[in-house]
């Protein structure tokens, strides 16, 4: 049996994959199905260690980026990238054979999906976004499944083949840490604790109005801030100019990070009392953890899907959305000491939270599918 996964280059096309494929394995093995093989096809390897732990087998295929309302002549150029993706994905794809083709979307996925559709091999999508992007509205016509994690995707695709899901996420970030979560930090257990996600590489705009609200907030609680590898340098030299005329007491409320693997996630959403992030497929994890939230969404992402998956939470009662034109530090600081000052609030957003992720199984859901219809392959061959 052989599955290939496929996504675009970000962590909220490549985790899903990895936590499918988790559940994946737990399932054969419980079937006693001896020969299994996971490919990853993809421009990139995203985190090589996440693939080796899952036995999945990289293969690189080419793929370049459609740009909307911008980057012509780099469309241009990406558009040999793509064409020769797509055959090199024909060819891989065609040795390989798989029985089913998992994919999350993205432009890393079209020369993969292109290349199951002229195989005819079965395809099985997964849209995080509440607006699907282009390259699943198109995958979505000849897929045989599709899973979503937001209600409002699943109109853009056929009824018959469309199933709510919610997110696919790894086992190990499903609940936090509840031991040594502050010890992990070195941080007070006394004082409350207020996460910033910026994604992965970080955001600027979060990281600058934080920053100007830390005189605000560190008298009252304490800051874990995951800034981006190519900010945390800048970040805390700004942190120390803010904080020069601070007490040492509140220098040792701030901890600036570059980036939070999984163990510094988990104790990090152990110890925290509310998070601010993004709008991307983290917010299904801090939901998981059943902590309130204070999203601010990207404005330039595509379809506005940041937004549209912000504002779809926020309907749960999950989280606060702050729009990126009305940041400001004293906003920022505002919202978080409404959520952590008044309990009957923060409460209902932990109960919103609930609602919202409901039986947080995803993963395990999709791996069934694609077993069924693996098996269901090899028994046609």
């Amino acid at each position: 049996m052989k599955i290939v996964f496929t996504g675009g280059g970000t962590a909220g096309h490549f985790y899903p994959n990895i936590a499918i494929a988790e559940n994946f394995y737990n399932l054969v093995e419980a079937e006693n199905i001896v020969s299994v093989e996971l490919f990853y096809f993809s421009d990139t390897e995203y985190d090589k260690s996440a693939l080796y732990e899952n036995k999945m087998k990289f293969v690189k295929i080419p793929a370049g980026k459609l740009r909307v309302g911008g980057g012509g002549i780099q469309n241009f150029f990406d558009m040999f990238v793509t064409a020769y993706g797509i055959l090199i994905a024909i060819m891989k794809l065609y040795s390989v054979y798989p029985d089913v083709v998992m994919a999350k979307g993205g432009y890393a996925s079209f020369p993969t999906l292109f290349a199951a559709r002229l195989l005819k091999i079965p395809v099985v999508i997964h849209e995080s976004d509440s607006t699907p992007g282009r390259v699943s509205q198109w995958a979505g016509k000849f897929a045989q499944r599709v899973a979503v994690s937001y209600e409002d995707a699943a109109k853009f695709f056929n009824p018959a083949k469309v199933a709510l899901t919610g997110q696919p996420i790894r086992e190990e970030l499903k609940s936090p840490a509840s031991e040594g979560v502050f010890d992990f930090y070195k941080l007070d257990p006394t004082v409350p604790v207020v996460l910033v996600l910026g994604g992965s590489q970080g955001a600027e705009i979060i990281n600058n109005a934080l920053l100007d609200a830390l005189p605000t907030l560190l008298p009252k609680y304490q800051i874990i801030h995951q800034t981006g590898m190519n900010n945390l340098e800048s970040v805390k030299g700004q942190a120390d100019i803010t904080m020069a005329d601070s007490k040492d007491l509140l220098r040792d409320r701030y901890r600036a990070i570059g980036f939070l693997n999984v163990l510094g996630m988990r104790m990090a959403g152990g110890s925290s009392s509310v998070v601010i992030t993004r709008a991307g497929s983290t917010l299904f994890e801090i939901a998981s953890w059943n902590t309130p939230c204070i999203v601010i969404p990207i404005t330039t992402s595509q379809g506005d899907h940041q937004r549209k998956n912000a504002y779809s939470y926020a309907r749960s009662g999950g989280c606060v959305v702050i729009e990126e034109a009305n940041l400001s530090p004293a906003i920022l600081a505002q919202e978080v000491e409404k959520i952590l000052d008044e309990e009957p609030r923060r409460l209902k957003m932990i109960e919103g939270a609930k609602s919202f992720i409901g039986a947080n199984n995803a993963g395990l859901v999709i791996a069934q599918e694609l077993l069924s219809i693996a098996l269901s392959h090899e028994t046609k061959e």
